[in-house]
């Protein structure tokens, strides 16, 4: 019987994004929302299939909070691209991530996951 574990996590962060419309966008922030969901097989003597707190820890040393995303990494941190990118990081220290999912702001995001 699988599960998805899901924590989520929020972060303010800035960004830009390189060719916008043919030109850069001005630097803006949001309060972002980070959500992993990953795939738990089976669940240990506790009941738990992964530590919400060690995910939750995981996320915060990869993403640091109040930065700039553009000086994290080498792309135009759109949220589609940061799902993705977040999507790799994560699965290589939880192989069984089934997706992540971005939340620009409270209406809008992008979720990345591989077939």
């Amino acid at each position: 019987m699988p599960w998805n574990v899901i924590v989520r996590k929020k972060f303010s962060w800035a960004h830009f994004l390189t060719d916008y419309h043919g030109a850069p966008e001005p630097v803006h922030g949001h309060t972002w929302l980070v959500e992993v969901h990953i795939r738990a097989d089976k669940v240990d003597a506790g009941g738990m299939g992964y530590d919400f707190l060690e995910v939750e820890g995981f996320l915060k040393e990869l993403l640091p909070d109040y930065r700039l995303l553009n000086d994290i990494v080498d792309f135009s941190p759109s949220a589609e691209n940061m799902s993705r990118w977040i999507y790799q990081k994560v699965k290589e220290k939880y192989p069984t991530v089934s997706k992540v999912v971005v939340w620009e702001k409270e209406d809008c995001g992008a979720e990345y996951w591989e077939d």
